[in-house]
């Protein structure tokens, strides 16, 4: 008896080898039938007996490709077709609206490698070599369905070496897309810092590692925009570096060979290894050996370096070649190819225009890169082996996170600081790839670019936008815009409500939860500025309330205070009723002693002085009261430094009870105060520095506890810039734990504002959900 069946596959089943997957094992199955790629994702019809059905049915489900991600597997019956007799890979169809998920780029995979390091191979050192189990893939793409035609591919006609792989079903080629070879592909050619062309091909890749070498900088075209690079362990090629792209402290990237040499540089973890050689290859942060082989300047404020292997096929040539000239140690800065605050560069007269300035020589190809994307940053937390995302772009986006609920198309717009687009179509969120600072019109232009090519590969129109609760932010004024053209309304979110939504929607919760958010900056519901915030958040009745917050402390000179965090630690000190130094000199004084004198003016009349309840607030306040800084070059600067001061063996904590106040307020005054005391009686600054962290995680249990017993609610969520903090990250959901709480956390996206958008969307979605 023969009989025959129709499966729909949905998920991420398009240029990851699918088809001829289901070809091979329906060759072992013995059944007959057709594949082909949809709109509707991929469609198979399949027949013969029922053990060979059932056998092509096992298969399916449990010998996927190392890229395939199944998210629904339906099937039906159907008529048995008489005359059949083979199995077929038909051609893809299209229509309006698709199931498809279009996978992130993937490093290279161990058989392309291969192909690469065989001198008899026609692939040999090609820079462009890949195949359906690696290469890139969003960074390249138009529009689903995910074949040549829709990529930036298109301009590259096969040869008929390519197209015979390309058209074999059993060929690990067989439709790949970005598929090409020396003869028929992508090229590279080396320029001078005036676009002159100094060598071309292979010798390209050869000239530019000699270059850098000498202690050249280079601006390197890659797969999701330029990086700039230049020699990991010259102090001169680095300092010029930072000196020409204006990025004077905050931490570079490293890329090296191999394993062996990370291990040269850091101490790797198990799982920490495992983020470093598998398919995503982000950078990851790893603690320095003592003393570090690299220049003093490649991370100066921070026992971590942020390390990455190899994950093009250009990536493998250049740093196989620079060991020619360094050694199995050789390491390259890899930074986004961009001047602070502007989007990473990805066209090749873009980079020529915007770096010039900064590159000597410039490594440029002609596969053009349709989406620029960040390389994405993460950290490993070492109490659960998790990851902590910094930055989360190549190699995970556009991969969705699957919520709890389905529903109508929403736009969360994201913040002004690392920002980020979300937009949900029906029970997954796709959040964009870090955007960044949306602070000038470049980065305006990035965010509608995003937006319009999500929008267009997934095929949706949002019914909702949602935005940030702050008036002035560029993001509010586009969603208002996006608003009025699209003829939907546009909803307020306040922004650390948003921050817990979204580690709720990660966690699939569908009860309330008390939340911890706990981060810089965000306009509240007072008009003042939150941070330091315990929240009632119902992700189903959408009931929100504002619990308890950090004692409050002003921001003399407003956005100054930020840059400077010595007004800060100065206007913790005046509520404490502090106005001179005493046994205890202030450490600004030095330098900024005309300044100091007039912050008291400013405290007493209230002028240019917000309030404020933000967490990373009071950590800049107390690490430039201990001395650590007193001006910051980059965001959270000064609380990596109290961070990394941390005397570990320190089990002191210094008290931050709760206040009972309306809304109750956890006592941040009282830990500051217990800082200062130290400081006049001589405490080690890493003992003072161990003794905050501890006191702020107890005040927070505490706080916490407090709040689940009078509201009989368990899970805690915790969300906010300062939940990158590793010893916060680490620590605070064991203390939790310990107090029988249930914390949840981030293992998605960032717990930085890289997750706003992703609460707005979730949030816009359950108020869709709830309306008549």
């Amino acid at each position: 008896m023969r009989m025959r069946q129709r499966f729909t596959i949905t998920g991420q089943v398009q240029g990851v080898g699918f088809r001829p997957f289901v070809y091979r094992i329906a060759l072992d199955s013995g059944v007959t039938g057709s594949v082909n790629n949809s709109s509707d994702g991929v469609l198979i019809e399949v027949q013969g007996g029922p053990e060979q059905v059932t056998r092509f049915s096992d298969d399916l489900a449990g010998k996927l490709p190392p890229l395939a991600r199944i998210v629904t597997l339906d099937f039906e019956e159907l008529e048995v077709v008489d005359g059949e007799t083979g199995f077929v890979i038909l051609e893809s169809t299209r229509k309006a609206g698709h199931s498809v998920l279009i996978s992130p780029d993937v490093a290279t995979c161990p058989d392309c490698l291969a192909d690469m390091d065989d001198p008899t191979d026609r692939r040999y050192r090609y820079p462009f070599t890949n195949c359906t189990n690696c290469g890139p893939r969003y960074t390249i793409t138009r529009s689903i369905p995910y074949d040549r035609p829709q990529t930036s591919m298109a301009r590259f006609t096969l040869c008929p070496d390519c197209e015979a792989e390309y058209r074999d079903p059993l060929d690990r080629r067989f439709h790949a897309q970005p598929n090409a070879c020396p003869r028929c592909g992508p090229k590279t050619w080396l320029t001078d810092g005036d676009g002159v062309v100094i060598a071309q091909g292979d010798e390209s890749l050869r000239r530019l590692a000699a270059e850098l070498a000498e202690g050249k900088i280079a601006a390197v075209k890659g797969l999701g925009g330029f990086h700039l690079v230049c020699d990991a362990a010259s102090d001169r090629a680095v300092d010029e570096l930072r000196r020409r792209k204006h990025r004077p402290d905050k931490p570079l990237a490293v890329m090296v060979r191999d394993m062996d040499a990370v291990r040269r540089l850091a101490h790797v973890t198990p799982a920490e290894e495992q983020w470093l050689t598998g398919i995503h290859r982000p950078i990851v942060l790893v603690t320095k050996k003592r003393p570090f082989p690299l220049a003093r300047s490649v991370a100066p404020d921070t026992n971590f370096a942020g390390m990455m292997l190899p994950y093009t096929p250009l990536h493998h040539v250049l740093l196989g070649d620079y060991a020619e000239h360094k050694g199995p140690e050789a390491a390259l800065v890899m930074t986004s190819g961009n001047m602070s605050s502007e989007p990473i560069c990805l066209e090749n007269d873009e980079a020529l225009a915007r770096l010039g300035g900064i590159a000597d020589l410039f490594l440029f190809h002609n596969r053009d890169i349709l989406i620029r994307t960040d390389d994405s940053v993460v950290r490993v937390n070492p109490a659960t082996g998790d990851p902590i995302f910094m930055r989360r772009a190549r190699g995970f986006v556009p991969s969705p996170v699957f919520l709890p609920v389905s529903g109508p198309t929403v736009l969360g717009v994201g913040p002004e600081l690392k920002c980020t687009l979300t937009l949900t179509k029906k029970d997954q969120a796709f959040t964009s790839q870090h955007i960044g600072n949306m602070s000038n019109l470049e980065t305006l232009e990035f965010h509608n670019e995003i937006r319009a090519h999500l929008e267009d590969i997934l095929q949706v129109t949002p019914e909702l936008v949602v935005r940030d609760l702050h008036p002035d932010y560029m993001t509010t004024a586009l969603a208002e815009e996006l608003g009025t053209r699209l003829g939907v309304p546009v909803a307020p979110l306040q922004h650390h409500y948003a921050h817990i939504h979204a580690v709720l929607a990660e966690n699939r919760h569908d009860g309330a939860v008390l939340g911890l958010a706990l981060d810089g900056t965000g306009y509240g519901e007072d008009g003042t500025i939150w941070g330091g915030e315990c929240l009632l958040v119902d992700p189903v009745e959408l009931e929100h309330q504002r619990l308890a917050h950090f004692s409050r402390i002003r921001l003399p000179g407003g956005e100054a205070a930020v840059r400077e965090p010595w007004r800060i630690a100065q206007s913790i000190l005046w509520e404490l009723g502090v106005r001179e130094p005493g046994k205890y000199d202030w450490p600004w004084l030095d330098r900024f002693g005309a300044e100091s004198r007039m912050i008291p003016q400013l405290l007493e009349k209230g002028i240019n002085a917000p309030q404020t309840s933000s967490c990373g607030r009071l950590f800049d306040g107390v690490a430039a009261l201990c001395g650590l800084t007193q001006a910051i070059t980059y965001e959270g600067q000064a609380a990596i430094l109290l961070e990394k001061a941390q005397d570990m063996d320190e089990k002191g904590a210094y008290p931050c009870p709760l206040k009972s106040d309306d809304p109750v307020a956890l006592d941040t005054l009282t830990l500051a105060r217990a800082v200062l005391e130290d400081l006049e009686n001589g405490v080690p600054v890493p003992k003072i520095a161990r003794r905050f962290h501890l006191g702020l995680m107890a005040g927070l249990t505490e706080m916490a506890f407090s709040f689940s017993m009078l509201l009989d609610i368990h899970h805690v969520a915790l969300s906010g810039g300062v939940m990158q903090n590793l010893t916060l990250a680490a620590e605070l959901p064991l203390a939790l734990q310990g107090a029988g709480l249930i914390p949840l956390v981030h293992t998605q996206l960032p717990p930085n504002d890289g997750c706003i958008s992703l609460g707005q969307a979730a949030w816009g979605l359950r108020r869709l959900l709830l309306e008549p």
